[in-house]
């Protein structure tokens, strides 16, 4: 059974730029259909999908955040990884990687999840 596992830094002064990283066990990256997601939820707020990268390393972003979202891949240590430029408070959120099945666009795996603090 896949399990997917989210870490970096929990706080990240404004400006800077947040990077997490998700590492799976349990199945590739690379195997063929899955694509790679994160998804975000801010205190008291609903989740927002922010990007994903396909088995074949294509990405892709949700619009509203497609400037400042970069999500890469090593598909030596099966870890894909997110990084968020420019950020500020309104981006503190509890940050979850999961495995999203095309066409459907459910996700059925995910990390715990872990809080970034966006402060000075």
């Amino acid at each position: 059974q896949v399990q997917l596992q989210e870490s970096g830094p929990g706080l990240v002064k404004p400006s800077q730029t947040l990077s997490l990283t998700c590492t799976v066990s349990g199945g590739s990256i690379t195997t063929n259909y899955y694509y790679w997601s994160w998804i975000r939820q801010p205190p008291g707020k609903g989740l927002e999908w922010m990007g994903a990268i396909a088995y074949s390393g294509s990405t892709y972003y949700s619009p509203s955040l497609k400037s400042r979202t970069s999500i890469s891949r090593d598909t030596s240590k099966n870890q894909f990884t997110l990084q968020l430029s420019s950020v500020t408070p309104e981006d503190t959120a509890v940050y979850y990687c999961a495995r999203e099945v095309p066409l459907s666009n459910a996700l059925d795996a995910w990390g715990q999840g872990t809080l970034v603090t966006v402060s000075s």
